[in-house]
C-alpha cells in the first residue's frame, strides 16, 4: 500500500491531501460545535455558514505557507512549526469573522476552539503520514540497528533528526559525559550516563553505537573507544565539522572507526612557513604522482600556489586519475597552477633529462618507487634497478639542470633492511648522500631524505585488508603474533615530507616522529570488537571472527625501526628529526654500483645481495633473516 501511494504523481498527493484537510476542517468543525453547545451537532441556519467557511479561510492560507509542497513522509519539527503558523493565521481571521458576523446560533468562541481541533487533527495526520509512509517503527521500537549515539551535543542532535527518516535505525538514546544532561531528555530522547553503555547493550539490545564528537581530540576518542573495547556494541564515527554544518549529515555517512582513532594521536599543526617555502611560485616536480604519498603531495603542494606542477608516472591511467582529480580541484577554488601530466620511467634517464631541460624544476619530490616488499622480494633485480638506479637517474637529471632542491621519499625498512625493498631504499639513501657530499662542494642541488613507517589508506595497508576480511566473515590474518608496525595518515606524511624537505641543508636524512608502534594482532583484535563481534580463539571458541597466523612473508622484519645511529637531532618541527649516518664517499659507492649494475642485468640475486652486504649497514637477506 505503501508503494503505491508512493508512486502517485505529486499534484495526485497534493489533491489527497487538500481534500484530506478538507474533511478535517469539516470534522473539526462538528467537533467544535457539539463540544460547545454539549450535544451531537446537527447544523442549522447560519450554522452551515461556518462550515462552508472553514474551508474557504485554511486552503489559501497553508498553500502560502507551502504545507502542500512538504515531503509527509520526512516531516520534522520545522514543518509542524509552520502548520502551528498557519493554524494560528487561520484562527486569527476565523474569529475576526465570527465576531463581525455575529451569526445567531454560532458562538464566538468557536474562533478558538474549532481551530485547536484542527491543529490537532492536521498535526495527528502529518505525523501518521510520516510514520505510515516511511515505515519507522515507534522511537526504540525494533527495528534491523539500535543504536546509542555517544554524545548528546549539537552533533548528536542533528544525527538523531538524521535518523529518523530511516527505518534502517531505532534509536535508542544518548550517551553523554555530562552529569547535568544525564537523566534529562533531548527531544523525547533520553540521556544515559557513559557507565550504562554495557548494560543497555544487554537490556536494551543495543547493537551499534555511534561517536557523535566530531571536535573532540583524538586522545579523548581514543580513552572512550577503549572503554567500549570489551562491549559486544558496533562502534561508528560521524563525519567532520564541515559535512555537519554543510548539512550533508544522513544515515548513509556513518563511517567506520579511522585508525587513527584507534591510535588517539592529534595531528600537529603544519609550519606554514616551511610548507610554503619550496613551493610558492615554483616549478615542482612529482615522480610516483600517481601513487598514493605522490598523489597526496601533489593535493598539498597546490594548496601552496605553486607556478607549474608537473606530475611524471609511468602508470597512464594512474597519471589521468590525478591529473583530472587536480585540474577539477583548482578549477573550484580558483587556482592558477598550470598542471603537466608527463609519461616516463625514472628508469629512462633520457626522459628525465629531458623533462629537467623543458620546465627547469625548482623543486623535485621524488616518490616513484617499488614498495611491496613480498613481490620486490621475488622481483629483486627489477626493484633494485627502479629503487636504486630511479633514484641515481633522477637525481643525475637534476643535477644537470640546476634542481635546487631535490627530496626523497623513504622509509622505515631502510634501516636495518632484512629484504630487497629496503635494502633498495637504504641504497638510495647512499647515492644521494654521496651525490649531496659532492654538490655540497660546487653549491649544487640540496639532496635530502625523508624516511617515515606505513602509511594508512596506501596501497596494501593493512586496515582495508582487515575491513575487507571482516565483511567477508573473516579470518583476519596477521603473519606473526608479535609483529609491530608504525602508522601515520597519509596527508600527516605528505605534509611532513614537504616541511622537512624545506629544512635541507644537503645530504639529510630527515625521520618523523611516528608514535608508538602498534602490534598488528592488537589492531586486528580491536577491529574485531569495535565492530560488535567477538574474536574466536581458545577461550572464545563461539566468537564471531578468527584471527589467523599466516607465518613471516619473505623478507618480512617483526620490528620496523627508524634510526641506524643513535641521537637524532631536533629540528624546527616537533615531529621531524635529523639523522646522523654513516656513508660512502662517492668514489666507493661508484664501484659498487657498477657492481650492482652488472647483477641487475645478469639478473644474478647472489651478486645482488653481495653488493648489499656491503653497502647496507645491518642488512641481512629475508632468508637468514628468518632463523635469527
Amino acid at each position: 500500500m505503501q508503494s503505491t501511494v508512493l508512486g502517485w504523481s505529486r499534484s495526485a498527493k497534493r489533491l489527497v491531501v487538500l481534500a484530506l484537510d478538507f474533511g478535517l476542517a469539516v470534522l473539526a468543525t462538528w467537533l467544535a460545535f457539539s463540544l460547545r453547545l454539549d450535544t451531537l451537532h446537527w447544523p442549522v441556519d447560519a450554522q452551515w455558514w461556518v462550515y462552508g467557511l472553514t474551508p474557504l479561510i485554511f486552503i489559501p492560507i497553508f498553500i502560502r505557507f507551502g504545507l502542500y509542497r512538504a515531503i509527509f513522509r520526512y516531516t520534522g519539527q520545522a514543518a509542524l512549526f509552520a502548520t502551528g503558523q498557519a493554524t494560528g493565521i487561520y484562527a486569527g481571521v476565523l474569529l475576526a469573522l465570527l465576531m463581525w458576523m455575529q451569526w445567531p446560533g454560532v458562538p464566538r468562541s468557536l474562533g478558538i476552539l474549532q481551530p485547536l481541533i484542527f491543529l490537532l487533527l492536521v498535526g495527528a495526520s502529518r505525523a501518521f503520514a510520516r510514520f505510515w509512509l516511511a515505515g519507522l517503527p515507534p522511537l526504540g521500537g525494533l527495528s534491523e540497528s539500535r543504536f546509542l549515539i555517544y554524545g548528546a551535543g549539537t552533533a548528536g542532535v542533528q544525527t538523531a533528526s538524521a535518523m529518523g527518516v530511516s527505518a534502517q535505525f531505532a534509536l535508542v538514546g544518548f550517551v553523554d559525559d555530562d552529569p547535568a544532561k544525564v537523566g534529562r531528555s533531548v527531544n523525547g530522547i533520553p540521556v544515559f550516563a557513559a557507565s550504562s553503555v554495557a548494560s543497555l547493550v544487554l537490556e536494551q539490545g543495543v547493537t551499534d553505537l555511534l561517536l557523535a564528537l566530531p571536535s573532540a581530540a583524538r586522545a579523548r576518542r581514543k580513552e572512550i573507544i577503549d572503554g567500549l573495547h570489551s562491549v559486544p556494541v558496533h562502534v561508528r564515527t560521524l563525519p567532520d565539522w564541515a559535512d555537519l554544518a554543510s548539512g550533508r549529515v544522513t544515515v548513509q555517512d556513518f563511517k567506520e572507526l579511522d585508525i587513527e582513532d584507534l591510535l588517539g594521536r592529534d595531528p600537529v599543526p603544519p609550519n606554514t612557513d616551511l610548507l610554503a617555502r619550496n613551493l610558492v611560485g615554483k616549478v615542482v616536480l612529482v615522480t610516483g604522482a600517481g601513487g598514493s604519498i605522490g598523489s597526496e603531495l601533489c593535493r598539498q603542494i597546490i594548496a601552496q600556489h605553486p607556478a607549474q606542477l608537473l606530475l611524471l608516472d609511468h602508470s597512464e591511467f594512474n597519471l589521468y586519475t590525478i591529473h583530472q582529480e587536480l585540474a577539477d580541484s583548482i578549477e573550484s577554488s580558483g587556482l592558477t597552477v598550470t598542471l603537466v601530466a608527463l609519461l616516463g620511467s625514472v628508469a629512462n634517464l633520457a626522459r628525465l633529462r629531458e623533462v629537467c631541460r623543458l620546465y627547469r624544476p625548482y623543486t623535485v619530490y621524488h616518490a616513484a618507487a617499488y614498495k611491496h616488499v613480498p613481490i620486490v622480494e621475488s622481483n629483486p633485480a627489477v626493484g633494485m634497478d627502479n629503487n636504486v638506479f630511479g633514484t641515481f637517474n633522477m637525481a643525475q637529471a637534476a643535477l644537470d639542470s640546476g634542481v635546487a632542491n631535490f627530496v626523497l621519499v623513504s622509509t622505515d625498512k631502510a634501516v636495518r633492511p632484512t629484504n630487497i625493498m629496503g635494502a633498495s631504499k637504504r641504497m638510495a639513501e647512499l647515492v644521494l648522500q654521496a651525490l649531496a657530499a659532492q654538490s655540497s662542494q660546487s653549491g649544487g642541488t640540496y639532496f635530502s631524505m625523508v624516511r617515515f613507517g606505513n602509511v594508512l589508506g596506501s596501497s596494501g595497508s593493512v586496515v582495508p585488508l582487515f575491513r575487507r576480511q571482516l565483511a567477508a566473515g573473516g579470518p583476519l590474518t596477521v603473519t606473526h603474533a608479535d609483529v609491530t608496525r608504525y602508522f601515520m595518515t597519509i596527508p600527516e606524511a605528505a605534509q611532513l615530507v614537504l616541511q622537512a624537505g624545506a629544512m635541507a641543508t644537503g645530504g639529510d636524512v630527515f625521520v618523523l616522529d611516528m608514535g608508538e608502534p602498534v602490534r598488528i594482532v592488537d589492531l586486528a583484535r580491536r577491529m574485531v570488537e569495535l565492530s560488535g563481534m567477538t574474536v574466536r580463539d581458545d577461550a572464545t571458541p563461539d566468537g564471531d571472527i578468527a584471527i589467523s597466523i599466516t607465518g613471516l612473508r619473505p623478507g618480512e622484519k617483526l620490528y620496523e625501526e627508524l634510526l641506524i645511529g643513535d641521537d637524532p637531532t631536533p629540528t624546527a618541527h616537533p615531529r621531524i628529526m635529523k639523522a646522523h649516518e654513516h656513508y660512502l664517499e662517492w668514489r666507493q659507492l661508484e664501484l659498487q654500483l657498477q657492481a650492482l649494475r652488472a647483477g641487475i642485468e645478469a639478473d644474478n640475486t647472489d651478486q645482488i645481495q653481495v653488493v648489499l652486504r656491503t653497502c647496507v649497514h645491518g642488512y641481512i637477506a629475508g632468508a637468514d633473516a628468518s632463523d635469527s
